[in-house]
């Protein structure tokens, strides 16, 4: 396997991630919701602000990822 292929499977492991990452925040955001109602506005934006940070990493992630299969110039 060569240095491309690895670098596809790790974009997509940080792709995979980030979803499994958000589907947590977005679950326990709807559950919290659910609990406290009167917390909506506080809970929606605070997961609103963690959705983007799992998702600054993941697209770090890939960047990195892909940049290891760039060829040196």
């Amino acid at each position: 396997m060569t240095i491309y292929g690895i670098a596809a499977i790790g974009a997509g492991l940080a792709a995979i991630g980030a979803g499994m990452g958000i589907g947590k925040i977005g679950g326990s955001a709807m559950e919290a919701m659910a609990r406290q109602p009167e917390m909506h506005g506080k809970i929606q934006s605070s997961a609103l602000i963690l959705a983007a940070f799992v998702e600054a990493v993941a697209l770090f992630g890939v960047v990195v990822a892909l940049l290891q299969a760039a060829p040196a110039a």
